[in-house]
């Protein structure tokens, strides 16, 4: 089972129709291509990490298929989502 969404940051999973893993790197992402969708996630393929902006991966909750590696929470996280949540619920 996939827990409520906003994994924390390093978390690493494998996407639906995936063939390589992707690490949670960011929140609430918005594509130059579509300005007007706001993706829960951005992430980089894993291991390699970080290359370049333009490999960004940007994807939803409901595209995770299985997590490999929960990142670190802890109460700076804990209260970072919250947040996040909340204002989350405001722009919808």
């Amino acid at each position: 089972m996939i827990p409520e969404k906003y994994l924390p940051i390093g978390t690493v999973v494998i996407l639906k129709g995936g063939k390589k893993r992707t690490m949670v790197t960011g929140f609430c992402a918005i594509s130059q291509d579509n300005p007007d969708k706001i993706y829960d996630y951005s992430g980089c393929l894993y291991p390699e990490g970080f290359i370049s902006s333009n490999q960004t991966l940007l994807f939803d909750h409901s595209q995770i298929e299985k997590i490999f590696y929960m990142g670190l929470v802890d109460e700076e996280e804990s209260n970072f989502k919250k947040k996040l949540k909340e204002v989350m619920k405001n722009n919808n």
